[in-house]
């Protein structure tokens, strides 16, 4: 009677915990995956839609998507979207009066930064090798939560304006749910250009 009494509170726990895991992984909204509770997803292809809708929510586009100005403000280009600074493009001329008065400034469409670090370009976080597309999960769990350069351990640290200090706090599922998606999309050829520190734009600036 013991016996049968055990082995049916272990079947009860099992479906418990199955129902659970069901109830905790995900639902639909207007046809997007909306992440519920942390359970984790096996299924890659969930993994890429939920990497999608965080994406699209967080607002990595809003830096490392070049733009065209439109009606309505700047307009990301869709063939070069997350596909970072040009290797070709241009910025306005730089005034570092006003870097020393305290302020940050963007180049128009958003994908370079100024302020007391120097002068950073988004990066290319495409699926093409000049992006993503050699990396590896760990490279991107670490660029995230430790805040490293193209997530390698001795490497440089992340620069402003990119705000890994907040996306660190993400779960590991939405982190390899992100590196998914970033995995899946159209690879952008792209060299981004490297930072130019401080002292280089100000010996920059007074040689013209």
């Amino acid at each position: 009677m013991r016996k049968s009494i055990l082995n049916f509170s272990i079947v009860t726990f099992i479906i418990l915990v199955a129902v659970l895991a069901c109830m905790g992984t995900s639902k639909k909204k207007d046809g997007i995956l909306v992440p519920v509770g942390s359970a984790t997803i096996a299924d890659s292809s969930l993994l890429v839609e939920r990497g999608a809708y965080l994406v699209n929510s967080i607002g990595c586009a809003d830096c490392h998507s070049p733009k065209t100005m439109g009606a309505n403000g700047p307009e990301i280009i869709p063939e070069l979207d997350l596909s970072g600074f040009p290797s070709n493009g241009t910025v306005p001329p730089i005034d570092l009066s006003s870097i020393s008065n305290g302020w940050i400034m963007f180049n128009p469409d958003g994908t370079s930064h100024l302020g007391p670090w120097g002068q950073t370009f988004a990066a290319n976080l495409t699926s093409d090798p000049s992006g993503i597309g050699n990396w590896t999960e760990e490279n991107f769990i670490r660029a995230i939560r430790e805040g490293k350069y193209k997530g390698l351990e001795n490497s440089r640290d992340l620069l402003p304006l990119m705000p890994w200090y907040f996306y660190k706090n993400l779960t590991d599922e939405d982190l390899i749910s992100i590196f998914y998606y970033l995995k899946t999309t159209r690879p952008v050829s792209n060299i981004v250009p490297p930072p130019i520190s401080l002292e280089d734009l100000k010996r920059n600036w007074s040689a013209k």
